[in-house]
């Protein structure tokens, strides 16, 4: 049988192969570190994403995975915080959603007619002028992780809602 998640996997490859470029070209202008999670906020996911981190979280060993629950458990929706998010650091690493990816780095936004480039605060100090290829362009990177849930959802028939809050995580582990 296929891999359900191979073209999701496939976009997470060239995402990782993006942010690693990124950052090399960028060197200590990044200042992203392990810890460093004020990017780290309650969002929602794809259900392709979703379907990846369960999957993920499936592979934890017995007493992580009792952890992970009990941690997404403890979660309050009062928290800004990812609930995934433990001592400053993503329990699910790994398997973190393709925005997780990209924060920190400099994005292109579309709003409206305009286009402006956002980065963290931390990030780039004293760049004037950032490289097109220094650049994420999410209106891009949205339109296919769309089309791969798309296709995901079309391909195995699955009804679920358009996006998925981290928080349910929960209620979709085993």
């Amino acid at each position: 049988m296929p891999d359900p998640l191979a073209n999701y996997r496939s976009l997470l490859a060239k995402v990782d192969d993006l942010c690693r470029g990124i950052e090399d070209r960028l060197g200590d202008a990044i200042t992203c570190h392990a810890g460093c999670s004020s990017c780290c906020l309650a969002i929602s996911v794809f259900p392709v994403e979703a379907v990846a981190m369960i999957a993920a979280a499936d592979r934890l060993p017995a007493e992580e995975l009792r952890q992970l629950k009990a941690h997404l458990a403890a979660w309050s929706p009062e928290d800004e915080h990812c609930p995934l998010l433990a001592g400053e650091r993503c329990l699910l690493y790994e398997a973190r959603p393709i925005i997780c990816r990209t924060h920190g780095l400099p994005i292109l936004l579309v709003e409206g007619e305009q286009r402006r480039i956002d980065v963290c605060p931390k990030n780039c100090q004293g760049i004037d002028h950032l490289p097109g290829e220094a650049v994420v362009d999410l209106e891009r990177l949205n339109t296919l992780l769309a089309a791969v849930n798309a296709l995901y959802l079309r391909e195995f028939g699955i009804r679920l809602p358009e996006r998925i809050p981290i928080s349910q995580l929960a209620e979709m582990l085993p």
